[in-house]
């Protein structure tokens, strides 16, 4: 099981929103490979980042303060936020990405997740953002007529990664993780799944190393290890715990 830290990017600054509403973003950090350091200083091993903006526009726009995290940092980074065509797919692989995120277009052109996922075998992840059961796109600010299941099923045996569930009601409120449906998620698909949105303190990390979450491949934390609700030192203990006693 795997800890992912959130940087979430908006007008070059690390923030977090609440339930994905740009409106209500707070800024944790105006420069986000400071804070990419720090998450890797603390012993996480792998980083996940949103360029928020791009999620929005469609498009990479964030792209400098992405440069700047991976010049900052060495371990894995995974990106996701407007990545909806096959040369943005190779360009930021190309930069130093470990693993691209494609949402958006996962609705809505299935076929370049397939393709990407074969050119870029483990180097391509799914994000399944669900409101009330349905998968939202374009940043959360449209709703879609297709659920998490329906999508995940699509990219089954194509060379996915990860698929990275999130709860957007939960997100960004410490509501605590939905475990339930990220765990019935993961029980019916073979492509590991990442449970996001909500994580709110070491309950939750130890919730995920429970024998029922067994099948989840990781988690995403956010405004928990912001704002300190979440000590980070305990959390990775109880995983390093976990690894050493399977």
């Amino acid at each position: 099981m795997i800890l992912f830290p959130a940087i979430d990017l908006k007008d070059g600054a690390c923030v977090r929103l609440e339930q994905g509403d740009m409106t209500r973003a707070t800024v944790f950090q105006r420069d986000p490979a400071v804070q990419a350091r720090a998450f890797e200083a603390m012993g996480f091993e792998y980083l996940h980042v949103v360029d928020l903006d791009g999620a929005f526009a469609g498009k990479p726009v964030n792209v400098a303060a992405v440069e700047r995290i991976i010049e900052a940092t060495n371990i894995p980074l995974q990106l996701g936020g407007g990545i909806r065509d096959m040369g943005t797919v190779e360009a930021w692989l190309d930069k130093g990405i470990t693993r691209v995120i494609i949402g958006t277009a996962a609705v809505r052109d299935p076929a370049l997740v397939i393709k990407a996922a074969s050119r870029y075998p483990a180097r391509v992840a799914v994000a399944l953002d669900a409101r009330d059961g349905t998968v939202a796109v374009a940043g959360w600010a449209e709703t879609s007529e297709l659920s998490a299941f329906d999508i995940a099923k699509r990219f089954e045996d194509v060379g996915v990664a990860a698929l990275i569930y999130t709860d957007i009601s939960r997100d960004g409120v410490l509501a605590g993780l939905n475990l339930d449906a990220a765990i019935a998620l993961a029980e019916t698909v073979s492509i590991p799944v990442i449970a996001s949105g909500g994580l709110a303190s070491i309950a939750d990390v130890a919730a995920l190393l429970q024998p029922c979450a067994k099948k989840l491949a990781g988690a995403i934390a956010g405004r928990a290890l912001y704002d300190g609700r979440l000590d980070p030192t305990e959390a990775l203990r109880l995983i390093r715990t976990a690894r050493a006693a399977t």
